[in-house]
């Protein structure tokens, strides 16, 4: 019994040993031998796992020929609660790779064990999302790796539909996740067992995941609107746009101790433009120099007259970019996961929003950057 404890607490270690036990009396502990399928990809079952000893595989079906193996599975990892959450078929085949014994617990014994218990309910959904976002960012590395490959061997002929798949995937990714922990955590306040800070804390949750659908969803639409209607130039203050664009940012920089400074020149610069799109773009390179700035520090905007050009330059002391990325981090979809140990999430538009708009008002934006010591970004128009 010791032993099972340690194994669960392995999967939800902010759970009390009270709370653990509750999860093992809710179950039935079984043994497979090597090769057990204890799921199939497709089928509809509704059994929820914890693995607490051996190791099984788990694989997913990319087209009819393929078959890849995501990811391995060990003691204290669990499965098969997405299945139990969505009504859903079943995403992926996990198959015993040793003889393995598992704890098993069937829909109405899951359900019920989070309706009775909101801390075990918000742990599960807690450890649920985290280990949805790390599935799902497997998954998409993994896609990205074959698209690479393909686009390497075949990159004129299939630029479009490699485009076209890329974006439904990351989208998909982006979507799916803040919708899965917010609607996690609406069920648990729905249920009214949530009071208090804990009901304060998981409001707040479930805002801040509406926020980034919201984004994204005015990211696409704004580049839809681009593609369609061009906008209508008129006389722009760079400066105000600057003004703008960082008090916008402030709250959020703050937040993640970033320290936005702005360096303006005594008098107007003026190009011919579109204000809203303008601020759209250095909008976008503000938000990228803030979240590259995980550990705080500082991000600079200054507006510099030129004698026919006027340049935004955008400088923080954040993580930096690979100099295997900089080719590639204006084109549409494409970001970075992870630098120096720091993960990051996107869909890849702002900077392909940034070179847009700047190519439409015949201007030109670029980057010079170094690992470990931050980047600059540059933002050049035509001084009207």
């Amino acid at each position: 019994m010791k032993h099972w404890l340690a194994v669960i607490q392995k999967a939800f270690p902010a759970l009390s040993e009270r709370e653990l036990m509750e999860i093992i009396s809710a179950g039935r502990i079984r043994a497979y031998p090597k090769g057990s399928k204890l799921t199939t990809e497709g089928a509809y079952e509704t059994t929820f796992y914890i693995l607490l000893d051996g190791e099984v595989e788990v694989t997913k079906k990319f087209n009819e020929n393929e078959e890849r193996i995501l990811k391995h599975l060990s003691a204290g990892d669990f499965f098969g609660e997405m299945a139990i959450i969505h009504d859903a078929p079943r995403a992926a085949t996990i198959t015993a790779l040793t003889d393995v014994e598992v704890l098993e617990m069937e829909r109405e014994a899951f359900v019920n064990l989070l309706h009775t218990n909101s801390q075990l309910s918000l742990a599960m959904v807690r450890e649920v999302s985290r280990r949805l976002r790390e599935n799902d960012e497997i998954a998409i590395a993994e896609l990205r790796k074959k698209a690479e490959e393909l686009s390497e061997a075949y990159r004129r002929l299939s630029q479009q539909e490699a485009a076209r798949s890329q974006f439904l995937t990351t989208i998909a990714h982006e979507l799916r996740t803040p919708l899965m922990v917010a609607n996690g955590f609406l069920q648990m306040i729905r249920s009214g067992r949530l009071q208090g800070e804990t009901l304060q804390g998981a409001l707040d949750t479930v805002a801040r995941n509406l926020q980034e659908i919201t984004a994204l969803i005015n990211d696409i639409l704004f580049l839809q609107e681009m593609e369609l209607i061009l906008p209508e130039f008129q006389p722009t203050d760079l400066g105000q746009v600057v003004l703008d664009v960082v008090e916008t940012y402030r709250p959020a920089a703050q937040k993640q101790g970033v320290d936005l400074q702005v360096n303006l020149p005594v008098n107007t610069v003026q190009v011919h433009g579109d204000p809203k799109s303008l601020s759209r773009a250095l909008a976008a390179v503000v938000d990228n120099a803030v979240k590259f700035s995980p550990n705080g520090g500082k991000v600079e905007i200054s507006l510099f007259p030129r004698e026919s050009w006027a340049e935004i330059e955008v400088r923080d002391s954040g993580v930096g970019i690979p100099p295997e990325a900089l080719p590639y981090i204006f084109d549409r979809f494409y970001h970075l996961d992870e630098v120096h140990g720091h993960l990051f999430r996107g869909a890849g538009l702002g900077l392909s929003i940034a070179r847009q708009v700047l190519e439409q008002h015949g201007g030109e934006i670029g980057v010079q950057s170094e690992v470990g010591r931050g980047s600059t970004f540059w933002l050049r128009l035509k001084r009207s």
